[in-house]
């Protein structure tokens, strides 16, 4: 059962990206997402340049996708949100298959369900959290 939990984490980077690419794009793009990425694959001792990677990826697609994705409803944008985090399970696993680890176990692709879950609530905090910082 803890292998089903830690793999059902979402991905935070991802997720709070995909977040400040819609809300403030002038403040994050693909430089940004690439400097996370790093630090991330520093931090967490993954393949140097993957979560870069697939952060790029991902901000370039909501770059992309930018004016139709701001305006949707919460329940669209978490299925957008859904569809970018599978996308990126598919690099992901690209990435770990070309460098000899097999395919991952079904476990693998259980994170973007969880994150189609959260995505409403997570955008309600940083919805409040950036208003709170922008009165002060």
């Amino acid at each position: 059962h803890g292998d089903v939990v830690l793999a059902a984490r979402p991905y935070w980077l991802g997720l709070v990206l995909i977040y400040w690419l819609l809300e403030t794009p002038e403040r994050a793009g693909m430089g940004l997402a690439f400097a996370v990425g790093l630090i991330g694959d520093l931090a967490f001792g993954s393949l140097i340049g993957e979560q870069a990677l697939r952060l790029v990826v991902i901000a370039f697609i909501v770059q992309r996708f930018r004016a139709r994705m701001r305006f949707f409803p919460l329940g669209q944008q978490s299925g957008a949100g859904f569809a970018l985090l599978m996308n990126d399970r598919v690099i992901a696993a690209g990435v770990r298959m070309t460098i000899g680890e097999g395919a991952p176990h079904w476990t693998f692709w259980i994170s973007p369900l969880v994150a189609l879950v959260l995505w409403p609530w997570l955008v309600v905090l940083l919805d409040t959290l950036r208003l709170r910082a922008r009165q002060s």
